[in-house]
């Protein structure tokens, strides 16, 4: 399963591997701490006995136990730099992949950018869009002219332009009309409201 992790997995492992390897260092010191604890105590105790050869022994314990904890103080200070020095090296890293991440972006970029053709594309554009405004002219031309072909084969018969003008001015007329009609009507229905007595007499 490890050949499939990816180097963010991978990187965490060995994080946690730094920091369990830092806690069993911690937890060793705290160990020694007790274990001078333990000596001192053992050592009064050989003194008020007046047991001389125990008392030495737990002495030289003693200083082998400041030794290793003093080792171990030293390898715990190492450690700890090592980590920031390795966090350190991880940021650079960051930096260091994501400019050559721009720098080939940037670089591909400057490389799909092909001014030669960018320029024969426009001017292809630019002759489709005159050859397009000349086709658009010719298309209304022909409806144009279509239009007025259309009116010309009109037959003699056909409606005159007097005739329409006649037709909307009679239009005109019967709005006129109808309007008037209607203003008579309310004129006719004020006048019986404010002469109810009016329509009685009559």
């Amino acid at each position: 399963m490890g050949l499939f992790k990816s180097k963010e997995e991978r990187r965490i492992e060995r994080d946690i591997k730094i920091r369990q390897g830092i806690r069993r260092i911690e937890k060793s010191i705290a160990e020694q701490n007790k274990f001078t604890d333990e000596f001192v105590k053992n050592a009064r105790q050989a003194k008020q006995i007046g047991d001389m050869a125990s008392y030495q022994f737990i002495r030289n314990s003693l200083k082998k136990t400041a030794t290793i904890k003093k080792l171990l103080e030293r390898q715990l200070l190492a450690v700890k730099n090592a980590l920031l020095i390795k966090r350190q090296a991880e940021a650079a890293a960051d930096f260091a992949g994501a400019m050559k991440t721009m720098a080939a972006e940037v670089s591909r970029l400057y490389g799909d950018t092909d001014l030669a053709k960018t320029q024969l594309d426009w001017e292809k554009a630019m002759a489709q869009s005159q050859s397009m405004e000349e086709r658009m002219a010719m298309f209304l031309d022909g409806m144009e002219e279509g239009a007025a072909a259309d009116v010309s084969r009109a037959p003699a018969e056909a409606i005159s332009d007097e005739e329409i003008d006649r037709m909307i001015a009679a239009e005109e007329q019967v709005d006129q009309a109808r309007e008037a009609q209607q203003m008579s009507a309310l004129r006719a229905e004020l006048n019986a409201l404010k002469d109810p007595g009016q329509k009685e007499t009559k």
